[in-house]
């Protein structure tokens, strides 16, 4: 719980981060109880080694843990061990090779298709433009499922910008376009809930917040009808905001305070997606090309 603590107040973690991050201290916790055979305590971290994280990795692989899941394991286990007894030497061993992947965006015309066919499908028409308005948001403004759920009743009257609080509570100004204005505020001309400034703005069925689990059910669903691939999520849709974006020309240090990136090297994976833009820019600018 200390560990926990730490990572919610000192380093600004989200909710979903300090949930699996202490899961990994608790399952390495166990399996040291297990490995070594006898009861440890926090001074007791101060002693693993190198050897020891292997075993632990060996035995998460067992479990079904791929390259990139055992990638982040390590990650986790090296911070709480930092954490655990920041004077001792951390035990050094070389993580798994991950292969980066690429986004793979959707194209315009497959993004309006989804956000239509998932609003159709709603039982209820006030239900259907909150769908609407929220999976503009992800491809209109670029913004996280999670960002566009944590939305409260504080931003409106709508105008050209809304603040959102993004990854370890970062605020950043997105500009919206007007249609998703327009379908921000034909959710609000329907929705049966009152709108308060503290509440959440998107409301589930029953009027509690809503769950990014219905979201993305209703574009699993969506996407099957309309015979889109699986990777056809609510992210691919801030994936193509990104991509199509820099296909138009946007700057990419632009894109990464639209994007709410910490890091240009977050930003520049979308490069690679339009690489064929870049290309046609090179040859068209340069004298020799």
């Amino acid at each position: 719980m200390l560990w926990s603590d730490h990572l919610a107040r000192d380093r600004r973690r989200s909710v979903h981060t300090v949930r699996a991050y202490q899961a990994t201290a608790e399952r390495l916790t166990a399996f040291l109880q297990a490995h070594w055979g006898e009861r440890i305590d926090r001074a007791d971290l101060a002693r693993v080694t190198a050897s020891d994280l292997r075993a632990y990795l060996a035995d998460r692989r067992e479990h079904g843990l791929g390259n990139a899941s055992a990638a982040r394991e390590l990650s986790a286990v090296r911070g709480f061990l930092a954490w655990a007894n920041d004077r001792a030497e951390q035990p050094r061993m070389r993580g798994p090779r991950v292969k980066t992947g690429v986004p793979r965006p959707i194209s315009p015309a497959e993004a309006v298709a989804l956000a239509e066919e998932v609003a159709d499908d709603a039982t209820e028409p006030w239900i259907g433009a909150r769908d609407w308005a929220v999976l503009m948001l992800l491809y209109g403004a670029g913004l996280r499922i999670g960002e566009a759920l944590t939305l409260r009743g504080d931003i409106l009257p709508l105008g050209e910008t809304i603040r959102v609080t993004g990854k370890r509570a970062k605020t950043r100004i997105v500009p919206l376009l007007p249609q998703v204005r327009a379908a921000i505020e034909a959710y609000i001309a329907q929705t049966p809930w009152p709108v308060s400034r503290d509440e959440p703005l998107f409301r589930g069925a029953k009027g509690g917040p809503l769950s990014p689990v219905v979201i993305r059910r209703a574009v699993q669903a969506a996407r099957t009808r309309l015979g889109l691939g699986d990777r056809t999520t609510p992210h691919a849709l801030r994936h193509s905001f990104a991509t199509h974006l820099l296909g138009r020309g946007a700057d990419l240090r632009a894109l990464q305070e639209l994007l709410g990136h910490a890091s240009l090297s977050s930003t520049q994976v979308y490069t690679q997606v339009d690489a064929g833009h870049l290309m046609d820019v090179y040859r068209n600018a340069h004298p020799r090309a």
